[in-house]
């Protein structure tokens, strides 16, 4: 993994210091709350969420929606620069869907008290995984599976379609905002799993985007700190295969003591 934490990533773990909140602008409480349509597709979340399920076209090519089913606070757009690297479109935490509106502090708090829209942000995520080859198995230990029939299918276009890579870092931004971070370390340590076990999802792109962006977007610290441990190893090869074994005992182990890592024995503890 690569020791520098890109400066999108930085900022969303010290949780967007330089942003404020806006009292007035409500946009994706309302959206999420079923009481307004996304821009440009005019579409209220519910109705989304049963259309496009499954029309994996209208998922890959289209992309004002990704602003509105995973929102984010703002972050100030730069000059481009960073660690010496100019890039050309510097782009907002938001996105590029200038009819979607950043994320407010006071949605968010709105918003995770809401059971309701804490569902509808699972289905949101579920859609997601439905069109990248996966399943929830478990909504609390966030335990994922290969989906049932086309996981070969979808697995390839992941493999071959980078602008999901941005997708899947603003993915799980939006969840650990919104109180599901659990979420992520299944997402993370299942990629894992595949690529380790199985040779799947293993282009570089991938493990590019996953060793610098996706394993950091979790700002439980001890989980980070662990998560990037596992993935070191398997880059490495220091100790063999993180395999789904390890990956559903690790989340196993966290839903009862609470940690995805073993308890230290006596010995390594003398040690």
């Amino acid at each position: 993994m690569s020791a520098s934490i890109p400066r999108d990533v930085r900022e969303f773990l010290d949780d967007y210091p330089d942003n404020n909140d806006d009292p007035s602008c409500s946009d994706n409480l309302l959206f999420y709350s079923n009481k307004s349509r996304c821009q440009p597709d005019n579409l209220y979340i519910d109705d989304l969420h049963k259309q496009w399920r499954g029309d994996y076209a209208k998922l890959e090519y289209k992309h004002g929606f990704i602003q509105w089913l995973y929102v984010l606070l703002s972050r100030p757009v730069t000059d481009g620069k960073e660690n010496g690297i100019i890039h050309s479109f510097p782009i907002p935490e938001h996105g590029m869907n200038w009819e979607s509106q950043p994320l407010q502090r006071h949605e968010v708090e709105a918003m995770k008290a809401d059971e309701t829209i804490v569902e509808r942000v699972l289905r949101s995520y579920r859609l997601m995984l439905d069109f990248y080859g996966m399943r929830l198995e478990d909504s609390e230990t966030g335990l994922l599976a290969r989906s049932d029939k086309n996981w070969k299918d979808r697995f390839r276009n992941l493999t071959r379609s980078s602008h999901n890579y941005l997708r899947i870092s603003r993915i799980l931004k939006c969840l650990s905002m919104l109180g599901l971070e659990r979420l992520n370390a299944g997402f993370l340590l299942f990629v894992l799993a595949e690529q380790s076990e199985h040779g799947e999802l293993n282009t570089a792109g991938i493990r590019s985007s996953m060793d610098r962006w996706w394993a950091n977007c979790v700002r439980n610290e001890e989980e980070r700190k662990w998560i990037g441990e596992m993935i070191r190893n398997v880059r490495e090869r220091e100790r063999g295969e993180f395999t789904r074994e390890l990956y559903t005992e690790a989340l196993r182990r966290r839903k009862e003591t609470g940690k995805l890592a073993e308890e230290a024995s006596a010995v390594d503890a003398e040690e």
